[in-house]
């Protein structure tokens, strides 16, 4: 299994974990809500899975800039 981290905000690659056995614990999604699960986790299609995430460097900018949040799309 395959799991990709990428920046929900700019969509660029953060990380990449390859390995057959895996579970969600290992992985800490045990403490999301199923809300948050249904926001960041998704299937890629092909047995992997994506999880969304916000890089640091769109961090750093929604940390300066605040107002950018309420933008759908504020850093493509």
């Amino acid at each position: 299994m395959t799991v990709k981290y990428i920046c929900q905000h700019c969509r660029m690659p953060i990380g990449e974990i390859r390995c057959d056995s895996l579970s969600e614990f290992e992985l800490g999604f045990h403490f999301l809500t199923p809300e948050e699960r249904i926001e960041m986790i998704a299937s890629d299609g092909n047995g992997g899975v994506v999880v969304r995430m916000t890089c640091d460097y769109c961090r750093q900018t929604l940390d300066s800039y605040p107002e950018l949040a309420l933008v759908g799309s504020p850093l493509q």
